[in-house]
């Protein structure tokens, strides 16, 4: 009755604060959602891309595994030479994509009123779970490698 006293031309349109901040935060929770299935997607097809290529890289090193398991070498080392291949390229990735996945949180934090700094922990707990990934999809194949009887494998020669 009161709007309607100053303006009589346009009616009341009410609405409740926290309605309005939920409406304006629904498309960064759709925009969160979609990025995190698409993440999972993606470090399930990376690790099952990661697994192929640990089991062609250890039939073809299969002889090489086979002479040193004969010349002496255990299981650790034959596991720790496919390893270390392996970690210095996730190490690199991470290295590539630090600076990138930064400048792009930047860009998305600055439309907000209210900003949290990003840690360096992030980056760092990052490198440690595609390690983590990385290492435990490769051990499989390296470790049915280094397992392997050498006779079986140098029969052939």
């Amino acid at each position: 009755q009161a709007w309607k006293k100053f303006d009589n031309q346009h009616p009341y349109q009410y609405s409740f604060l926290d309605a309005k901040f939920d409406s304006q935060y629904k498309r960064e929770e759709k925009m969160v959602r979609i990025f995190g299935y698409f993440s999972i997607l993606t470090i399930l097809l990376a690790c099952l891309g990661l697994f192929g290529l640990s089991a062609f890289m250890a039939e073809r090193r299969r002889k090489e595994v086979g002479i040193r398991k004969v010349m002496g070498s255990n299981a650790g080392l034959i596991l720790r030479s496919f390893l270390k291949d392996y970690t210095l390229w996730v190490l690199l990735a991470n290295v590539i994509a630090w600076p990138l996945s930064y400048y792009l949180m930047e860009r998305w934090l600055q439309n907000f009123a209210y900003r949290t700094p990003i840690s360096y922990y992030l980056f760092l707990a990052a490198a440690g779970i595609t390690l983590l990934l990385a290492v435990a999809t490769v051990s499989y194949h390296a470790w049915k490698a280094a397992n392997t009887n050498p006779a079986n494998v140098l029969r052939d020669e």
